[in-house]
């Protein structure tokens, strides 16, 4: 019998124009995510009106899997690991 396991993948999105905490948020993201061994597609998400699509009023943000996690500012890097867990 063959048993068949579907993988998925976690989907990370950072929302933000390019400034400088969302060029770093991304930076941390990607960190953590190969600290942590994750298998993620990561997106940056430039467009406002596609920002302003998930509710978020300040940047950056921070969306996994559909779910915005922080929105307006940097998390630490303890907090940064739990909101990708």
């Amino acid at each position: 019998m063959v048993y068949l396991f579907e993988v998925n993948e976690m989907k990370i999105e950072i929302l933000g124009t390019g400034c400088p905490k969302c060029m770093k948020l991304e930076a941390m993201v990607k960190a953590t995510i190969s600290k942590m061994g994750v298998d993620a597609e990561i997106t940056h998400i430039y467009d406002i009106d596609e920002i302003l699509s998930y509710n978020v009023m300040m940047t950056p943000a921070l969306v996994v899997d559909g779910v915005v996690k922080i929105s307006g500012k940097l998390p630490s890097e303890t907090d940064m690991e739990k909101l990708l867990q």
